[in-house]
């Protein structure tokens, strides 16, 4: 394909027809999970060997072959493979340490649902991945095999949304939900927008980036099918962002399916300016709004991915004025135990006297900004409409 950004080449580490590489399931059936199968790919040091120790019974592991073509060899700090590769820091207590740090357990009104805003929920339809990230912070409920949710829950579920019709959205989560098959996944949509109340249906996966291959043309029918749909992924690195992936996201953008990247600053990975905005332009490139940039929780065994808060708000503000506002993700932290999301924004006022507020841009431009008087404030009127559809 042709593209003015610079893509991510691989060589397969697996050794198979491009009929198998290319089979999304060959790729799952052939995915590295045990020390034994890492041996086989990969020099694995010290560190690594405890943390395979150190994980069992803990966090599932296991990588697509696809994912873990992209690592550079014999290179052991190597981004992408940080991100699938156990480590003996997982063993470390963090220093808020929780295994269920958004505090779902608390939101759940039923085993499959997490209803923390008024007006959207989550719908955990599997708990599997084809890649489980050592950060991840649904470690809780995540990689327990429970392959689909039971048919008594999924009818909870459904039951759930139907009763509560301020209930505008509905994000299909998991586990990532893209791992189940096009059967299972037109049935969840198909069963969801039968709701009156239900307007609009988000797709949470990993899958672009770590098995795009899945990503196939009786997919794209489905969700052209049970539009709107919106495809919220998960790049992390420019590194992720190879030929195979972007040929995907724009099978998906080219028929009509809104993508957007939640991305998770990950300490010793991506904690760098300079690799957020090749990142951005990439996908921005390719169609893929930068949404989200993600402070990383603190789920157990990932506090040395974790970083300073002063440090992610230093990122943002390098990247602010440099990168255009479409390839600027919003800097985010979840606060722990349930709070919801916070954003950040780079503080760019130096004072205010009375009405003066002196702003310094990104550039060094200093001005100030004189406000109007809070006696000009005239109200627009609201029609019941608008009034009632807010009321939530």
């Amino acid at each position: 394909m042709k593209t003015k950004v610079q893509l991510k080449s691989y060589e397969p580490i697996i050794k198979t027809t491009p009929e198998n590489w290319y089979d999304w399931k060959w790729q799952l059936r052939n995915s590295l999970k045990t020390l034994e199968d890492f041996e086989k790919h990969f020099d694995l040091s010290t560190n690594e060997k405890e943390g395979f120790q150190i994980s069992k019974n803990k966090f599932k592991i296991e990588v697509s072959p696809y994912y873990a073509s992209l690592v550079e060899k014999g290179h052991f700090n190597d981004p992408v493979r940080q991100t699938f590769m156990p480590n003996s820091l997982e063993g470390q207590t963090g220093l808020q340490e929780q295994l269920d740090p958004l505090g779902e357990k608390n939101n759940s009104p039923t085993a499959r649902v997490l209803h923390r805003y008024p007006d959207r929920a989550l719908f955990l339809v599997t708990d599997l991945c084809s890649l489980y990230c050592r950060y991840c912070t649904r470690k809780h409920f995540t990689g327990k095999d429970q392959a689909y949710v039971k048919k008594s829950e999924y009818e909870q579920s459904i039951d759930y949304f139907k009763r509560h019709s301020q209930i505008k959205e509905v994000l299909i989560s998991g586990g990532d939900p893209l791992t189940l098959s096009n059967e299972r996944i037109e049935t969840i949509l198909k069963d969801l927008y039968a709701i009156p109340h239900i307007e609009l249906i988000r797709i949470g996966s990993r899958i672009p980036a770590t098995l795009p291959m899945r990503i196939d043309q009786q997919l794209i029918g489905i969700f052209k099918k049970y539009k709107p749909i919106y495809l919220m992924t998960h790049f992390n690195h420019p590194n992720e962002v190879t030929y195979d992936a972007a040929e995907r996201l724009e099978m998906l953008v080219d028929n009509g399916v809104p993508v957007f990247n939640q991305m998770v600053l990950l300490n010793g990975v991506n904690n760098d300016p300079a690799l957020i905005y090749a990142l951005s332009r990439r996908l921005l490139h390719l169609r893929v709004k930068p949404y989200y940039m993600f402070q990383c929780d603190p789920s157990r065994g990932s506090d040395h991915f974790r970083t300073p808060v002063e440090q992610s708000l230093q990122i943002q503000k390098k990247l602010w004025g440099r990168a255009s506002g479409l390839s600027l993700p919003n800097l985010s932290l979840d606060i722990p135990s349930g709070g919801g999301k916070v954003g950040f924004t780079p503080n760019f006022l130096d004072r205010v006297v009375g009405n003066e507020y002196q702003f310094t841009g990104w550039d060094g431009v200093s001005e100030k900004y004189i406000s109007p008087s809070q006696d000009s404030v005239i109200l627009p009127h609201v029609s019941e409409l608008y009034q009632s559809e807010f009321k939530i």
